[in-house]
């Protein structure tokens, strides 16, 4: 086992502490690939929708290395429309931190980093970036800014203005690489840090997220969570299998009748629906917290509820 505590565990309790902030400062800078500095945590009631809310969130003010002020959201949770929350997320960050006497030119940039521990979307890589461009509809000009903008902002381009995300998908990667973002990646998923890990924060995350400093009831907890890890990863890999095998046959026997693309499509997507459900509802069973279902299965606790 793991010398270190895992960063999902890190966030509910420990990277929240200023003391902590260099870990977090890594990850951002490696990301960003330029050093950023924490200022200070942003704890206010209304970005606090829950307690479940509140202890998956981490909303930040940061400085870059030009002294601008940035805000950060950093999320680390799951549900059904998490591509939805992340717009909900930064849109929030965005109305609470300008005064409502400031002009829109006081509106901070927003970076929104989003590690998720199940299958967002469908694609191969693991980390993701997504900012705001405008294209000519005829020619797929980029629209740029002015020389008179481009000095009042301090930005080159009109996407400098707008909120960016970076999606973390970390499930599928357990690799060691000296690549700095694969370092984190690797940490984010399996909670190990080699020796020779040198990128940003790690070596921060090395000395202080030790599982020798947490208390003997803060361990208890962490050892439940990591118990409730394994059961989600097993029973998300067994309900994907099943839910290939019935999605094939499905598609198969629709397929003969109605055309092979359509048939393997519906039989997919009926296998995985029915899969879904079948696993969350032997998760109920197990006594696992809706939250917790929700960040395996991507469905909302209300679903849940009326399985």
């Amino acid at each position: 086992m793991s010398n270190y505590i895992r960063f999902d565990w890190a966030m509910k309790r420990l990277l929240r502490n200023k003391a902590n902030f260099a870990v977090l400062e890594g990850l951002m800078t490696t990301l960003l690939n330029e050093t950023i500095t924490i200022k200070r945590l942003l704890e206010s009631e209304s970005n606090q929708e829950s307690e479940f809310d509140k202890y998956n969130r981490v909303d930040l003010l940061a400085e870059d290395s030009k002294g601008q002020l940035i805000l950060f959201e950093i999320q680390n949770n799951s549900e059904y429309a998490y591509f939805q929350r992340m717009l909900f997320g930064t849109s929030k960050l965005v109305t609470e931190y300008i005064n409502r006497s400031e002009g829109y030119e006081k509106v901070r940039k927003v970076y929104s980093i989003n590690i998720v521990y199940f299958a967002l979307g469908s694609g191969s890589d693991y980390v993701y970036h997504g900012k705001t461009e405008f294209r000519g509809l005829h020619n797929n000009e980029l629209l740029e800014l002015t020389p008179f903008q481009r000095q009042t902002f301090d930005v080159d381009a009109v996407s400098d203005l707008y909120p960016e995300y970076y999606i973390l998908r970390v499930n599928d990667f357990d690799k060691w690489s000296v690549v700095p973002i694969d370092q984190w990646i690797y940490f984010l998923n399996t909670g190990e840090i080699p020796d020779e890990a040198n990128a940003p924060g790690l070596p921060e995350a090395r000395q202080r997220l030790k599982l020798d400093s947490l208390s003997k009831d803060e361990l208890a907890a962490y050892y439940r969570h990591l118990d409730n890890v394994v059961i989600l990863r097993s029973n998300i890999y067994t309900e994907r299998a099943e839910g290939r095998a019935e999605g094939r046959a499905e598609g198969l026997e629709e397929g003969r009748a109605e055309g092979r693309a359509e048939g393997l499509a519906e039989g997919r997507a009926e296998g995985r629906a029915e899969a879904i459900e079948s696993m969350a509802r032997n998760m109920k069973v197990m006594g696992l917290s809706l939250e917790l279902i929700a960040q395996a299965t991507g469905l909302t606790t209300a679903e849940i509820e009326a399985l």
